[in-house]
């Protein structure tokens, strides 16, 4: 897959809920092509998703902030 196009990750995991108002969701993903392959980062991503469902990341190594739960 070219850059330009993205880079595939599958969730593997669904950490919590973030925003101001619960609207994303932040995720732990397996990059599964490319430079940074099987290499996991976490991401922050709105609308619905699943374990097993696949993203196009523009960027790998970037990273959200860790969720802190009190």
């Amino acid at each position: 897959m070219a850059d330009d196009d993205g880079t595939p990750a599958e969730i593997i995991e669904v950490v919590g809920r973030t925003g101001m108002h619960g609207e994303a969701h932040q995720v732990k993903c397996k990059v599964l092509d490319g430079r940074n392959k099987g290499r996991i980062v976490t991401r922050n991503v709105l609308g619905p998703i699943k374990m097993g469902d696949v993203l196009v990341l523009m960027e790998t190594s970037r990273e959200a902030k860790k969720l802190f739960v009190k």
